[in-house]
């Protein structure tokens, strides 16, 4: 994505917004399209295996890989179509298909 903000016009400038955050107040941002999230929304949300058995709260998130992880009362858990099986935000809950092991790391 390219953003091109008032009164910054060469790179001399941008260089000075380097490191800072660009945020968008919930109530101004668009809903996420279908079957995406925003992180911040999952912030909260009840994870629980298949059988039931609750792994813990979403507490953050982290992108330092090509699959997002969910941090999970201190879990790590790839938050990919095939592990995170129901998204549910009205009620606040994650399903989770782990592969075998993966709660034990």
């Amino acid at each position: 994505m390219v953003l091109k903000f008032k009164g910054v016009d060469t790179m001399s400038d941008a260089e000075r917004l380097e490191g800072l955050e660009l945020r968008i107040p919930k109530q101004d941002r668009p809903p996420a399209p279908e079957g995406e999230f925003y992180f911040s929304d999952l912030i909260g949300c009840e994870v629980v295996e298949k059988s039931g058995k609750v792994v813990g709260v979403v507490e953050d998130w982290e992108e330092f890989s090509p699959t997002p992880l969910l941090i999970v009362s201190g879990k790590m858990i790839p938050f990919a179509k095939a592990i995170c099986i129901e998204i549910d935000l009205a009620s606040k809950r994650i399903v989770i298909d782990p592969p075998e092991g993966l709660l034990e790391l």
